[in-house]
Formats: structure tokens, sequence, C-alpha cells
């Protein structure tokens, strides 16, 4: 396979507020890819934007086993109904 060459970016700090447990279910993936949080999300979020998947079947077998770990049960059908807990 031949290799893609480099794209220079700039990129900037954000501070975004994510559910917990999905958190640590992306670390965990980030972790296993050996890559940082925000490579794992603008790699997820590209591949979202032309429709395709973003991991391979392997890899959602590995998120399914975090998941397991974390307690993580929400599904996208969530996505448009979750309320943050009262503190």
């Amino acid at each position: 396979m031949k290799k893609q060459p480099m794209i220079e970016i700039e990129r900037v700090q954000t501070g975004v507020r994510m559910e917990k447990r999905l958190l640590k279910v992306l670390k965990a993936t980030a972790e296993l890819k050996d890559m940082s949080l925000g490579d794992l999300l603008e790699g997820i979020v590209l591949h979202a934007f032309e429709g395709k998947a973003p991991f391979a079947t392997a890899t959602l077998h590995e998120i399914e086993q975090f998941k397991k770990i974390y307690g993580l049960r929400l599904k996208a059908a969530n996505s448009h109904n979750l309320k943050e807990r009262e503190k």
C-alpha cells in the first residue's frame, strides 16, 4: 500500500462536554490504536462526513468489550434524547 503524503493542518484547543462513559470508551479505543483522543475523533468525524464506517469489524468487537467494562449502554438512537443529570 502506497503511503499517503502528510497534510499540514492547524489544530485548536476546544472544551467539549461529553457523556462520561462514552469518553472512557473513546479514550480506551484511542489507547488501543496508539493515537491521541483528538486524532481518533478527527478520524471518526471525517469518516462520518463521507458516510463511511470509521472502524473495522475487529475494532468494533474491542469497542463492545470497552462498553461492557465501562457500563456504556447508550445507542445512536439515544443521541437526541440525552439530558444532563441535575447536580
